[in-house]
């Protein structure tokens, strides 16, 4: 029984995630640190048999490439003395966990459909070793069926990018702290969601009891807009309601605050910024306050006059 579950743990490390490998060295661990004195004299009699098993695992993951690096260093444990008693053996066995879970594939997680996502967090330190664990993570995804990887790399972590690239992996997109890297193991058509294609844009449209309109001009603009004036614009931030938006940048540009009111007009158009699609909503909001207050970099930034101006 002892000897069964050592060499379940060392089968069951041979092919699956570090992860995997933590929870059965726990269950290993455990059994090593019973004081019965029957299985103290039992597990020296299957440590040996234990041992054999689990540098046959050892051999066949590295054969199928599992390993980030070369398992040579794992093989030594056949040189260990098989005398010590039941806690030399488990000091043995935590060493073996160790180094199983330092040259074992990427750490993952599943996603809802069947693709991988690698943790970021635990990434390996240098660029020959990532290089090695990313060949063989994919090695082990193809051979357990996954789809989509994605794959998230710090700045930090910029030199992995060649690597990953060279390995097949596509861009998807990039945020100041990270970039997104994607890869489709299957041979069939790629499902994985695209990057973001829109950009939105909004309008604040303020009208007074006056039946007056703020309106500001532009310090930037092209020839054909010379001396217009128009509603105080500019895009959402992430995460930000189109009416919330809307009245931060009234408020931005001419200091005047607003409640909003309703969505009056929005029209959609392609190939904007980047190629990418843009939306832009105008927002009726009712003043409440009247005051113009523009702060000076916004108008050195952008912006040369604002008033309210009868409709």
């Amino acid at each position: 029984m002892e000897s069964s579950l050592l060499d379940t743990a060392a089968a069951a490390a041979s092919l699956c995630p570090a992860a995997a490998g933590r929870r059965r060295a726990g269950n290993a661990a455990s059994f090593l640190s019973c004081s019965g004195s029957s299985r103290d004299c039992r597990v020296s009699a299957s440590y040996s048999h234990s041992i054999s098993r689990m540098l046959s695992g050892v051999r066949s993951a590295a054969r199928k490439k599992l390993f980030r690096a070369d398992p040579a260093d794992l093989l030594a444990v056949a040189n260990w003395p098989e005398t010590g008693g039941a806690g030399h053996h488990q000091q043995q066995q935590q060493h073996w966990w160790a180094a199983l879970e330092h040259n074992f594939v990427l750490e993952a997680t599943d996603d809802q459909y069947g693709g991988v996502v690698v943790d970021a967090d635990r990434l390996p330190a240098d660029k020959d070793a990532f290089a090695r664990s990313l060949a063989a993570s994919l090695s082990y995804w193809k051979s357990v069926g996954k789809k989509g990887v994605w794959l998230k790399l710090p700045v930090d972590r910029a030199e992995f990018v060649p690597l990953a690239v060279k390995e097949g992996f596509k861009y998807h997109h990039a945020e100041e702290s990270y970039l997104m890297l994607t890869y489709w193991i299957p041979d069939e058509p790629n499902l994985l969601p695209a990057n973001a294609s829109h950009q939105v844009g909004v309008g604040g449209f303020v009208i007074n009891d006056q039946m007056e309109v703020l309106v500001v001009q532009e310090k930037y603009h092209g020839s054909s807009l010379d001396g217009v004036w128009k509603l105080p614009t500019g895009f959402i931030l992430a995460s930000e309601e189109i009416y919330t938006g809307a009245s931060r940048e009234v408020k931005e540009e001419t200091g005047v605050d607003t409640e909003f009111v309703d969505v009056v007009a929005f029209r959609h158009a392609h190939n904007v910024a980047f190629q990418k699609s843009d939306l832009f909503f105008i927002c009726m909001l009712r003043p409440v306050s009247s005051q113009i207050k523009i702060d000076e970099t916004e108008i050195q930034a952008a912006k040369v006059g604002c008033r309210w101006r009868s409709s």
